[in-house]
């Protein structure tokens, strides 16, 4: 299978495994994917992630889904902005906030791939590849 938008194949395997109350989902590797995954766990989105790698085979990203106390996903929302047909750059003073702070958005910059908080404080802007909240 050909996927011709990595990233949307990402939001949407996740998506779809909160969705069908999966604990895990597997997800093709790329080293942006990896990155988009890390902040995931690091602004506590998802539980962990890692790298596997079967014999024979290409590697890929095991994501361990969160859910609350209620069963319901940690994650209400996951939107892509910037899709190869039309490309989203915001400079550093028109990054955009994510319901008012409460989310986030995944920026990819000149200084790597990072948060809207990120990279609001180191000044840069750049390519917005998704929202999530």
């Amino acid at each position: 299978m050909i996927v011709t938008d990595p990233i949307s194949d990402l939001l949407t395997r996740i998506r779809n495994g909160h969705m069908a109350k999966h604990d895990k989902v597997d997800i093709p590797s790329s080293r942006v994917k990896q990155e988009i995954v890390r902040i995931l766990k690091d602004e506590g989105y998802i539980k962990n992630f890692k790298v596997v790698e079967p014999k024979g085979s290409f590697p890929s990203i095991r994501v361990y889904l969160k859910y609350n106390n209620d069963g319901h996903p940690v994650i209400h929302g996951l939107k892509r902005v910037s899709k190869p047909g039309r490309r989203m750059y915001r400079g550093k003073d028109k990054l955009p906030k994510v319901l008012g702070g409460l989310g986030i958005s995944i920026i990819t910059t000149s200084q790597g791939i990072m948060t809207d908080r990120q990279a609001r404080e180191l000044g840069v802007g750049g390519e917005i590849l998704c929202s999530v909240w």
